[in-house]
């Protein structure tokens, strides 16, 4: 698969951050993100939560 630009920097994050477990509430997706505002990768809702 080829991508224009490159991926993300990874060098960039900060090394204590880690990926915590999200919930879709538009799909029901359940993934990791980071992030202050974490987007579903199914169907690229900000429409989410922090599942417990």
């Amino acid at each position: 698969m080829c991508t224009v630009g490159g991926g993300p920097d990874l060098g960039a994050i900060e090394e204590g951050m880690s990926a915590k477990d999200y919930i879709c509430l538009d799909c029901g997706n359940k993934f990791k993100g980071m992030g202050k505002r974490p987007m579903c990768p199914s169907c690229k809702s900000r429409n989410v939560k922090l599942e417990k």
